[in-house]
């Protein structure tokens, strides 16, 4: 298709060129003769934003049988709704693991649940909160449930969840029910439903944001939150809101990313049809401005239209809007939109993001006397006495609150400036110092090995010893520098977008007995670099990962000097094949 596709579905010269790397070496010798690529900013952003080629007509629209034919999900729905899945909890906690039907096992995912590694009937919990919001009450009672029946420990993720591990289904109601007490939900963390809405975790105090959008972001949630409505989705539906000038949310990879903007009236620029996974796209702007109150009915009116086109519900593969923005193109989303509304919106135009932030450290919030201190938490993972003795240095700052950042860090929030020095130090005493190596606050990596089902590689020990690696090596030299490992091709830790991606795969050859391996993902990016990546330096094997990155990055270093240049143009302005070359050693793979 890629060699030889119909007129309408023309491909660009860089999609036929990141479309050659899944192929042999024959075919992808043809695919060079027959295009040819530039390494400029322009077409690096440009060839990865706007999908592969111009739109051709839209398909009919299947009817409700072909849907059911096609789709075995969406029979499991209809046969039974998975909401009413909450009222059979008990009856299936009671019942041995293997009696219960996979059927059940599935719905089990809209409140949050899913198998554990290996499935023998342990499974992750995945909570909920908004903008990673949480309060002292609501942190101690999650590290309680890591003692208690998580053995010990839980992780933050990269949509400001908290997730709990080695949960027995009887243990399930007991735990939804404490988590209601403090007003914490899991309804439609997982499953065909609105996912948990992201926002930069610094919503309502940080100083440079345009305006509070905290209560926009408390509404999306009172509406979506376990709404019958809103748990049939086609598949998975994500949402961002946030007024940070560093887009630390990351809006490019939402479906719907909702934008402050600075003005007489305070509203939102709209982008849509963002995500990864295995066909990465970043969101596009749809030309609207969107006032501060509207900003519900217009976000409503967007997942409407694209909840009632059954063309999105014939395939899980294409069962996400960005599939949907690219079949009709920005203009007619935006059209339907209106249509659905009854009403044209006004124009508008989407922010560039500013210089980018992790928000970790001290700094003064827009409250006077209040400050947020963040702390960097490696790969994500905290014990549940950390959690405990967070929760009391929060209590003893009255007023005080936790947040969850993208970045799988914690923040402390409107901590008094009396306090400001106290909460350093406690921090510092339960293993989360404020000054650690930088790179701990940006590196990020998904579950993966031992939990997730889908890894095929050990994922957040690896990136540990990784980071260890290259802390001794660089020291504080790579402030900033983003490193993202998967252990598959589902993405949720991001690797299309990090300065460097690792996603695991196998090796071509064993080394010393290992199979494991890693592709390298470069030129990819957010913020005002943003780009998807590309994998172009594949299977490394475990063994050798490091030295591959040490290469790459002692080449950027080399090349930045006392300068400023980012890691993703140092790629840019580089052939594939001399990236590498400097992978490997200068052997050409």
């Amino acid at each position: 298709a890629f060699l030889n596709p119909p007129p309408q579905q023309r491909i660009s010269p860089g999609a036929a060129a990141q479309a050659a790397l899944f192929f042999s070496p024959r075919t992808r010798k043809q695919i060079r003769k027959n295009h040819t690529t530039t390494r400029r900013r322009r077409d690096v952003t440009q060839d990865r934003r706007y999908g592969t080629g111009e739109r051709g007509p839209l398909s009919p629209e299947p009817s409700w049988e072909q849907v059911l034919e096609r789709n075995s999900i969406e029979r499991l729905k209809l046969e039974k709704a998975p909401v009413a899945i909450l009222d059979e909890l008990e009856d299936l906690g009671r019942r041995p693991y293997l009696d219960i039907a996979e059927e059940d096992i599935v719905r089990l995912r809209w409140y949050g649940l899913y198998h554990d590694k290996p499935k023998v009937g342990e499974f992750m919990l995945r909570i909920k909160l908004p903008a990673g919001r949480l309060t002292a009450e609501g942190l101690r009672l999650i590290g309680e449930l890591s003692r208690e029946q998580g053995k010990g420990f839980a992780e933050l993720t990269t949509r400001q969840n908290v997730q709990l591990h080695f949960l027995k289904l009887g243990e399930v109601p007991g735990i939804l029910s404490r988590l209601s007490s403090v007003g914490i939900t899991t309804a439609g963390a997982c499953g065909d439903a609105v996912r948990n809405v992201t926002g930069c975790p610094l919503t309502g105090i940080l100083a440079a944001e345009a305006f509070d959008v905290g209560p926009v972001v408390d509404a999306a949630a009172e509406l979506f939150y376990g709404n019958p409505a809103y748990m049939n989705l086609p598949r998975k539906h994500k949402i961002t809101v946030s007024a940070c000038p560093a887009q630390c949310d990351m809006p490019e990879i939402n479906c719907i990313s909702f934008v402050a903007v600075s003005g007489d009236e305070p509203g939102f620029a709209v982008r849509v049809g963002g995500g990864l996974s295995t066909a990465p796209r970043l969101a596009r702007d749809l030309g609207v401005f969107v006032s501060f109150g509207d900003a519900i009915p217009v976000m409503q009116a967007i997942v409407d239209v694209w909840n009632e086109d059954r063309r999105y519900r014939l395939s899980r593969v294409k069962a996400r809007m960005k599939f949907m923005v690219d079949d009709y193109g920005v203009e007619a989303m935006r059209a339907k939109v209106e249509e659905r509304l009854g009403r044209a919106l006004a124009d508008g135009k989407a922010p560039e993001a500013g210089p980018a932030a992790d928000h970790m450290g001290v700094h003064e919030q827009r409250q006077p006397g209040l400050y947020h201190v963040g702390v960097p938490v490696a790969v994500g993972i905290v014990r549940g006495e950390q959690l405990i003795a967070i929760a009391d240095l929060i209590r003893a700052s009255a007023g005080a609150d936790a947040r969850i950042t993208k970045q799988q860090n914690l923040i402390l929030a409107n901590v008094p400036e009396a306090r400001v020095d106290d909460v350093v130090t406690g921090l510092a005493d339960i293993g989360f110092p404020v000054d650690a190596n930088p790179l701990h606050a940006t590196a990020i990596a998904c579950t993966g090995e031992p939990h997730c089902n889908y890894a095929v590689t050990e994922t957040k020990g690896r990136m540990q010893t990784i980071l260890t690696h290259l802390e001794e090596r660089w020291g504080t030299r790579l402030g900033g520098f983003r490193l993202n490992l998967d252990g598959c091709p589902h993405a949720c830790a991001l690797h299309w977008v990090g300065d460097i991606g690792l996603m695991g795969t196998t090796a071509r050859q064993p080394v010393d007995g290992d199979k494991r391996a890693f592709d390298l993902f470069l030129r990819g990016g957010t913020g005002p670099l943003e780009a998807v990546g590309r994998p172009l330096v594949r299977r490394v094997p475990f063994p050798r990962v490091e030295a591959a990155l040490d290469r790459l990055i002692g080449a950027w270093l080399d090349q930045r000097g006392d300068g400023d240049l980012p890691f993703r143009d140092f790629c840019i302005e580089r052939s594939d094949e001399e990236l590498v070359s400097i992978a490997h050693g200068g052997e050409t793979a």
